[in-house]
């Protein structure tokens, strides 16, 4: 090879090699994008049927609502009962979902009428951590202690300063468990990804329907052998976890306390009702989340004392239709737990719903570090945030018989569902309303809350079930 041109040859294969590896590097993340654009696309093809969600009238007749719906080319998916006039509505001639709503909107008949939202799983910003019972801390020597064998991780419920954690920043969960360690009698729906309801920490504690209960029945949907629960994504009785979400959301609550394995929950019994409304991918849309309120409603309705519903995610869309919804499961004494949002922003300026909706029993709640300090990424709001809970770095129960690590206030709210079941489990009469005060009235205050959330405060379990100091 000629020397003169030996550093061109040179230049040339350094280039080449460059590009090819840019352009492996994009294949992967074009792939990555791909991947996530598929699980989006589930519930967004231009080839589904665009669907909206329409309160009619309280006069309008169920029959007067099929010829509306039948002149606009339009199916009737579902009613929900809970919410009267309240019809999932699908398009059969086209249209996108703009111009079905304002068909409807253009109606004398209707109240209201809007699409049927996608909701995600709000983002996580630090890495998930996969735990092993074999590696964890050390228990102490606290007799009182439960004997699952990670319990020395769950700073939440016991801060003794692990992982240069500050000591005493918890729930106070030992004083409450000498009062209670919850009931088998209070049931707390997870409205979420589904529950894996076979994990070894969890399959004590999940709801199964009672032989007294009939099978859930739906006049649209037909009757669902609902054993387990409800599955809104399939319309029927499996609420299998495929995402995760749902099953670390349940151990928070009712990980099967002292039984030698795992974690423990802040309750050691009580039943986790599974509901699932969001996909593997951990999309899932207001239609699908408000069918599973109206599910709790129907349930309670039943008999099965469901007196919490813990949601774990939110959107910056507001819905009159789930707003609706959760204010009817107020009316049946259902309380309504929801995470604040991982934003790192003020709901009083920018919303966030569930949580931000203002209905006597939804509680927002934001997440706390180790530290006792708002987590970086929780939002916050002196008016529209009400309590204040451990959310970062909570170990949890995971898919096929795990434990992971994850943060978010997707993980302080279930803390305050389990705080409020172990409550119901003393005072299982207890309206909605003194059961919200009685949490939001259990805080420790915090500087680092100060002007912050309603409360200024982390909730104390103890001080919620009335043990001594």
């Amino acid at each position: 090879m000629n020397r003169k041109t030996f550093p061109i040859h040179l230049s040339l294969a350094i280039a080449l090699v460059l590009l090819a590896a840019i352009a492996g590097q994009l294949r992967r993340e074009w792939h990555k994008a791909a991947d996530a654009t598929v699980r989006v696309s589930e519930l967004r093809s231009p080839r589904r049927p665009a669907e909206v969600l329409v309160r009619f009238r309280p006069n309008v007749a169920p029959q007067e609502i099929e010829n509306i719906a039948r002149a606009l080319h339009d199916q009737i998916e579902d009613r929900i009962e809970a919410v009267p006039g309240l019809t999932v509505i699908a398009d059969e001639d086209g249209l996108d979902v703009d111009q079905v709503v304002n068909q409807y909107r253009a109606r004398a008949e209707v109240e209201y009428a809007e699409p049927n939202y996608v909701i995600s799983l709000d983002p996580e910003f630090d890495q998930p951590r996969p735990s092993n019972p074999d590696y964890a801390l050390p228990n102490s020597d606290d007799p009182d202690e439960p004997d699952d064998p990670m319990f020395g991780e769950q700073w939440a419920l016991r801060n003794s300063g692990q992982r240069d954690g500050k000591v005493g920043a918890d729930i106070a969960a030992m004083r409450a468990w000498t009062k209670t360690i919850g009931s088998h009698e209070v049931v707390v729906a997870v409205l979420d990804s589904g529950v894996d309801y076979l994990h070894p920490d969890l399959i004590n504690n999940i709801w199964t329907r009672p032989e007294s209960i009939a099978a859930y029945h739906d006049p649209e949907l037909g009757v669902i052998d609902d054993r387990h629960g409800y599955n809104a994504v399939d319309n029927n009785g499996d609420p299998m976890d495929e995402n995760g979400h749902g099953t670390h959301v349940a151990g928070i609550i009712g990980a099967e306390g002292d039984n030698g394995i795992g974690i423990a929950g802040i309750n050691w019994n009580v039943r986790i009702m599974p509901l699932k409304f969001m996909s593997a991918g951990g999309f899932g849309t207001t239609k699908a989340a408000i069918e599973c309120i109206n599910y709790v409603i129907d349930r309670k309705r039943a008999g099965v004392p469901v007196r919490i519903i813990n949601a774990s995610w939110g959107s910056t869309r507001r819905s009159r239709a789930l707003e609706d919804a959760i204010r009817r499961a107020n009316d049946e004494g259902i309380l309504f737990v929801a995470a604040s949002g991982n934003a790192g922003s003020n709901t009083d300026l920018s919303p966030h719903y569930p949580a931000s909706y203002q209905l006597p029993n939804v509680i927002s709640v934001a997440a706390l570090n180790r530290h006792d300090q708002l987590a970086s990424f929780s939002n916050y709001g002196p008016r529209s945030v009400h309590i204040a809970a451990p959310g970062a770095e909570i170990l949890s129960t995971w898919l096929n018989g795990s434990y992971e690590e994850h943060s978010g206030t997707s993980m302080a709210a279930p803390v305050i569902s389990g705080v409020a079941a172990l409550v119901l489990s003393l005072e299982p009469d207890l309206s909605v309303r003194d059961l919200r005060a009685r949490l939001l009235a259990s805080v420790d205050q915090l500087e680092s809350l100060k002007g912050k959330i309603v409360t200024g405060g982390r909730i104390n379990a103890a001080r919620a079930v009335g043990a001594s100091d």
